[in-house]
């Protein structure tokens, strides 16, 4: 995905044109699978969300962070409830004061990151999301 959207931010190809018969349908398959894997890793999914509504439906980076949150609520409240149901939250119990200061550290970054939505342009975020994919995916692969 990151080579993706490196080559259609700085190429001349661009992100897929599809007409809207052929994008809802796209968008029911990719929601599934971002959907299944979002439940699987306990991510909202906006790692993958966002390249995909780049890339296939066209729309700016921006606008795809924003329909990330939206597609993201639904898919975390559904795994957060399967989560929740099989114990798998008993480790917060031990990682109480981590999480706590993880949840104070996001909804921060969160409030500064919607102070600074209009600063940056699509020119800085699109490569800057790319790396922070090719990171992940180093350190994903590279994990024991």
């Amino acid at each position: 995905m990151a080579a993706a959207l490196l080559f259609t931010h700085f190429s001349t190809l661009g992100t897929l044109d599809l007409p809207l018969g052929v994008q809802a349908p796209l968008g029911v398959v990719a929601g599934f699978v971002i959907g299944v894997v979002a439940a699987i890793m306990g991510v909202a999914g906006g790692e993958l969300l966002i390249p995909t509504i780049v890339l296939l439906f066209g729309q700016d980076i921006k606008t795809a962070g924003s329909l990330s949150l939206l597609v993201s609520l639904p898919t975390v409240l559904v795994a957060f409830a399967r989560y929740s149901r099989d114990g798998s939250f008993s480790v917060l119990g031990a990682n109480r004061r981590f999480a706590l200061v993880m949840v104070a550290g996001s909804i921060a970054g969160a409030v500064l990151g919607g102070l600074l939505l209009g600063v940056f342009p699509d020119a800085v975020l699109i490569p800057a999301l790319a790396v922070i994919l090719l990171v992940s995916s180093v350190k994903l692969a590279r994990h024991d």
